[in-house]
C-alpha cells in the first residue's frame, strides 16, 4: 500500500522523469492576487504565467500545492466531518504546460501515471470530455485506446473552464474512478451521477481559447495545460479506501485526537473535523497569519474555534487542539519543513486561541440553551439569535449551525446576514484589499519585464514602454497630468518586501516629470506614478531616469537594521521570533514580529545593544543571487507568506545575518550609524512591534531627549544624573498635598452635614434630599449618599457638584425598598438631560454629568426632585 507521502513523491518524481520542473508549493497566502483570500487551486500560483505576464525559465511544471478552501467564494467549511471527501485544508497534484505540449501528451501523461506508476486498473476508470470537443475524445478513443461506451460527453456547467467572465478558457477532460457496483450512483453525465460510485480524481484543463466580452472565442496563440488531482482522494483508491479520512495521515491524526479527548468512536464526525482543521491552521500559521477580527485571520479564527467547540463535543476537559501540532509534524514535517521550524510558534498561537474561546463557549453555549428553550422542536434559528451569539459571545455562524444541527435545526442565514449589514462585516473584509496598482494583463502580457538596475546606479537612460491613466494606455500625458509609467529598465526600487517605492524624477529636453511612487504590477512590472511639471512625456521617449539619492540612503539605513534587528530578537527571545510584517521607509522602521508577551525594557535594551554591536563591527554586506533551495542550504532565512521565484537574492552582513530580500541595503553595517528603539507595542494576539530610527534621525532624537532632560534638571533645581530622584521627590510631596486637601475636603464636608440633613422632606413615608457642592472630591458625595442609605430605609439623594472648569457632576442614591418607585437611572437622565449632560447607573445609585453653573445645576435637581416628589 503505497502512503500519501509515496504518492506525493511519485507524482513530482514521474513529472520531473518528463522534463517538467518540479516547483515546490507557494505560500496559502497569494502573491500578487488581491482577488483572493487564500490560495485555492493548485494553478493560482502560475496564474500570470498562463495569463502571458510573467515568464519562467521553464514550459512545463508539476507541484504538489496547499490550498485553502474556507472563506470567499470556495468555501468548504460547513461539509467538513460530515461528507467523505470536503477538506479545508488539501493537495492539489498537477501538471502545467506553459505553451508547451497540450490535450495529446497531457492526456497521456495522465493515463501513464494512474494505469503503469500507480497501477489502477483500466477498466475502473470512466472518462468525461467537453460535449463539443471532438479532439479530446478522439485522442482517448484512438490513441489511448479507451472504450467509447465509458467516454461521456457533458455540457460546458462542468467540462469548460475560464479564469472569468473573459480572457483564458477551455474544455476539460476529466478521470473518474468506479468504486464499484455494491455503492449507489452513475456514471457521469447519467441521471444517477449524484451518488458515490464513481468519483472524480483528476480533471485536465485544455485553456486554448480567449474569451471576449462578446462571448466570442479567440484561439490563443500559444495554448496551455493546467490539471489537477486531489492528493487525499487519489490517496483513498490506492489505499483501497471510500472515504478521505480512512487514509493513512488522516487515520494518524484521528487517533491522535481521540487520545486528547477520550472519543472512542473512531469514525464520529467532530474527530474528522479536528483531524482536517489542524491541518488549515497549522498551515496558515506558518504561512503568516494569526487570529484576529478581519480577513484571512477572522477565517483563521472561526476554524480554530470550530475545532475547540468539537473536541468540546467529545468530551474534552482541558486545551487540547494546539497538542495535535506534533501529530501533523510527524505526518508532513519531512514535505514541508515550515511545519518543523515554527512548531512553536503554530502551538502557541493555537493554544492562546483557544484558551481564549475557552473562556467564552461555556456562557455562549448556555445562552443558545436558554434561547432555544422555548422553541417547538426542529424549528429554525432566528438569524437576530446567531447574530447575538456572534457579536457578543464570538460565536461564529458555522458553530451556531454546528449546534443547531445537532438538534435538527437550521439557522435563519438570511436574517443573519442583514444583521451583519447593519455593522462593519468582518467575514467580508478581505474585499477590502487594495487593488489600486493591479492593472489588466491584456494591457501589460506583451511586455517584457521590467530591468530593475538600482542596486548598482541611481541614474540610468532609459525608454518608455507604456503610460497608463486610469488602467488604460495613452501615448502621451502633459504638464500639470498624472500617470503611471513602465519604463524597459530602471534604477526605482518597486515597494515590496516591506520596503518604500522610490522617488525622483524623469528628465528628458523640455520634460520633468517627479516620481512620487513605485510600484509593481503582476510581480514584475515597475508602475512609476508621475507628475508632469513641465513638457510632455510620450511612449517610446528616451528620458534619463533619477531616483533622490538622499531618500533612497536613508530608506536603505533602515532596512539593514531590519535584518540585524530580526537577528538580535532571535538570539535574545528565542528562535520562536518570526517576522510577520514590516515598513521600511525614509523615516523609520516598522517590525512585526510573532511573540507572546510584552518585552522588558532589559531585554530591549540588550537588543538596542547587541544591534549596534553589529553596526559597530562594520559589517561588509554581500548580496547573492543563486537557487532557493541553494539559498536555504547556504543558512538563509526565508520568511513564509513571501512569494519567492526559483532563483533568490540572499543579503549576507557578514555571516551575522543571512536572509532573502530583494531589497536595496547599505554596503556595510557601520553605514547605518546609530540605532534606537523608541516604541514596543502589541499589535494583535501574538503579535509585538518595534518602531526604531538610525542614522542622523536616530543622533537628533537622542539630542532633543537630551536637551528635554536638561530643561528637566534646571527646573527641579538638580543635577542631570540625580533628576529621577528629584521629580519623584515632587511626585511625593504632590501626593501628600492631594491626601491633606482631600481630608479637608471630607473635614469640611463632615462639619456641615447636620446641616444638610435639615434639609431632608418626608413626603408618604418618603425622604427626600438635594444638595448642591463646589469643587468637592467625588468620593466625599459617594460616602455623604452611603450615609443617608444607612440613616434612612426609604428615601432618595440627589448630590451636585459643580466644579471650576463649567462642569456639573450629579449622583443619584435610591434606598433598596424604594427602587420599585424611583429608579436612580431614571432620575439621573431627567436631571442631565436640562444640563446638556448624559448619565445612568444601576436601579439604586447612578452618576453623570453635564455643563452648568451653580443656578443652573441647581435648578435642574430641583425641578427633577419636585416633579418626582408630586408623583410619590
Amino acid at each position: 500500500m503505497l502512503t500519501t507521502q509515496q504518492i506525493r513523491a511519485k507524482f513530482i518524481a514521474f513529472f520531473a522523469a518528463h522534463n517538467h520542473q518540479a516547483v515546490r508549493s507557494s505560500s496559502l497566502i497569494p502573491g500578487n492576487d488581491p482577488t483572493l483570500l487564500f490560495v485555492n487551486a493548485g494553478m493560482v500560483q502560475f496564474k500570470d504565467v498562463f495569463l502571458g505576464a510573467e515568464k519562467r525559465k521553464y514550459s512545463r511544471a508539476a507541484s504538489s500545492q496547499r490550498c485553502v478552501r474556507a472563506g470567499g467564494k470556495h468555501n468548504d467549511l460547513d461539509q467538513v466531518g460530515y461528507t467523505a471527501r470536503h477538506h479545508t485544508f488539501f493537495e492539489m497534484l498537477g501538471n502545467f504546460s506553459f505553451g508547451d505540449y497540450f490535450k495529446r501528451e497531457a492526456i497521456q501523461y495522465a493515463w501513464d501515471f494512474l494505469t503503469k506508476e500507480l497501477g489502477l486498473p483500466a477498466e475502473k476508470l470512466w472518462v468525461t470530455v467537453f460535449e463539443e470537443d471532438d479532439e479530446a475524445e478522439k485522442i482517448w478513443r484512438d490513441e489511448i485506446g479507451f472504450p467509447a461506451d465509458k467516454i461521456s460527453r457533458i455540457g460546458a456547467k462542468d467540462n469548460f473552464w475560464q479564469m472569468g467572465d473573459t480572457g483564458p478558457c477551455g474544455p476539460c477532460t476529466e478521470i473518474f474512478y468506479d468504486h464499484g457496483e455494491d455503492i449507489p450512483g452513475g456514471p457521469p453525465g447519467t441521471p444517477e451521477e449524484d451518488g458515490d460510485r464513481f468519483i472524480e480524481i483528476w480533471n485536465l484543463v485544455f485553456m486554448q481559447f480567449d474569451k471576449q466580452a462578446d462571448g466570442s472565442l479567440l484561439p490563443l496563440p500559444k495554448p496551455c495545460v493546467d490539471t489537477g488531482m486531489g492528493l487525499e482522494r487519489i490517496a483513498s483508491i490506492m489505499q483501497g479506501k471510500h472515504n478521505n479520512y480512512d487514509i493513512d495521515l488522516f487515520q494518524h491524526l484521528i487517533k491522535k485526537a481521540s487520545e486528547l479527548t477520550g472519543a472512542k468512536d473512531l469514525g464520529d464526525p467532530s474527530l474528522k473535523v479536528v483531524a482536517d482543521h489542524i491541518r488549515t491552521c497549522s498551515f496558515l500559521i506558518a504561512d503568516g497569519v494569526l487570529p484576529s477580527n478581519e480577513g484571512r485571520g477572522y477565517v483563521l479564527r472561526r476554524i480554530i474555534r470550530r475545532a475547540a467547540r468539537h473536541g468540546n463535543k467529545l468530551g474534552a476537559k482541558d486545551l487540547f487542539f494546539h497538542q495535535m501540532v506534533q501529530s501533523l509534524v510527524e505526518q508532513m514535517g519531512a514535505d514541508y519543513p515550515e511545519l518543523v521550524e515554527n512548531q512553536h510558534n503554530i502551538e502557541a498561537a493555537l493554544k492562546a486561541e483557544e484558551q481564549k474561546f475557552a473562556e467564552t463557549l461555556e456562557i455562549g453555549l448556555q445562552e443558545y440553551q436558554k434561547a432555544t428553550k422555548s422553541l417547538a422542536d426542529n424549528a429554525t434559528i432566528p438569524g437576530e439569535l446567531a447574530f447575538k451569539l456572534y457579536d457578543t459571545f464570538g460565536f461564529p455562524l458555522d458553530l451556531t449551525q454546528d449546534v443547531a444541527r445537532e438538534d435538527n435545526r437550521v439557522v435563519d442565514v438570511d436574517a443573519f446576514d442583514r444583521c451583519m449589514e447593519a455593522q462593519k462585516d468582518r467575514s467580508r473584509s478581505h474585499k477590502q484589499f487594495s487593488q489600486s496598482n493591479q492593472i489588466s494583463t491584456d494591457v501589460i502580457k506583451n511586455l517584457a519585464p521590467t530591468v530593475f538596475t538600482g542596486y548598482d546606479s541611481t541614474t540610468a537612460e532609459v525608454n518608455v514602454q507604456m503610460i497608463l491613466v486610469d488602467g488604460k494606455p495613452v501615448e502621451e500625458i502633459h504638464a500639470g497630468e498624472t500617470a503611471f509609467v513602465v519604463l524597459d529598465s530602471t534604477p526605482f526600487y518597486a515597494e515590496s518586501g516591506g520596503q518604500v517605492g522610490d522617488v525622483g524624477v524623469l528628465e528628458s529636453g523640455g520634460l520633468m516629470a517627479e516620481v512620487v511612487d513605485t510600484q509593481k504590477a503582476a510581480g514584475q512590472f515597475h508602475l512609476h506614478q508621475v507628475n508632469v511639471t513641465k513638457g510632455s512625456l510620450k511612449t517610446q521617449q528616451a528620458v534619463v531616469a533619477k531616483i533622490d539619492d538622499n531618500y533612497r540612503q536613508q530608506v536603505i539605513l533602515n532596512h539593514s537594521a531590519t535584518h540585524l534587528l530580526h537577528k538580535v530578537l532571535r538570539d535574545v527571545l528565542g528562535t520562536h521570533v518570526q517576522q510577520k510584517g514590516s515598513l521600511v521607509n525614509a523615516d523609520k522602521l516598522r517590525f512585526d514580529f510573532s511573540h507572546n508577551q510584552p518585552i522588558s525594557q532589559n531585554d530591549l535594551y540588550e537588543v538596542e545593544t547587541r544591534v549596534n554591536q553589529a553596526i559597530r563591527e562594520n559589517l561588509a554586506a554581500v548580496d547573492k543571487e543563486m537557487s532557493y533551495d541553494e539559498a536555504i542550504d547556504y543558512g538563509a532565512m526565508a520568511l513564509f507568506g513571501e512569494k519567492y521565484g526559483d532563483d533568490v537574492r540572499v543579503m549576507d552582513f557578514g555571516g551575522f545575518s543571512v536572509e532573502l530580500c530583494g531589497g536595496t541595503h547599505v554596503h556595510a553595517t557601520g553605514d547605518i550609524g546609530l540605532f534606537k528603539i523608541i516604541q514596543e507595542t502589541s499589535v494583535a494576539s501574538g503579535i509585538r512591534r518595534i518602531e526604531a530610527i538610525t542614522g542622523d534621525k536616530a543622533v537628533h532624537w537622542v539630542q532633543q531627549q537630551e536637551k528635554q532632560l536638561k530643561s528637566m534638571a534646571a527646573l527641579t533645581n538638580a543635577p542631570v544624573d540625580l533628576v529621577t530622584e528629584a521629580v519623584t521627590k515632587l511626585m511625593d510631596q504632590n501626593k501628600n498635598l492631594e491626601k491633606q486637601l482631600d481630608e479637608l475636603n471630607k473635614a469640611q464636608a463632615s462639619a456641615n452635614i447636620n446641616d444638610i440633613y435639615n434639609q431632608v422632606i418626608e413626603i408618604n413615608g418618603v425622604n427626600f434630599l438635594y444638595h448642591v457642592f463646589n469643587d468637592s472630591n467625588a468620593d466625599v458625595l459617594r460616602d455623604f449618599i452611603d450615609a443617608f442609605k444607612s440613616k434612612y430605609e426609604r428615601g432618595v439623594i440627589v448630590l451636585g457638584n459643580r466644579v471650576s472648569d463649567g462642569k456639573a457632576q450629579v449622583m443619584v442614591g435610591v434606598t433598596k425598598s424604594t427602587t420599585a418607585q424611583v429608579k436612580a437611572g431614571d432620575l439621573i437622565k431627567s436631571i442631565l438631560s436640562q444640563v446638556n449632560g448624559r448619565g445612568g447607573g444601576r436601579p439604586d445609585f447612578a452618576q453623570g454629568g453635564g455643563e452648568a453653573d451653580e443656578n443652573q445645576l441647581n435648578k435642574a435637581i430641583e425641578t427633577s426632585m419636585k416633579q418626582l416628589r408630586d408623583n410619590i
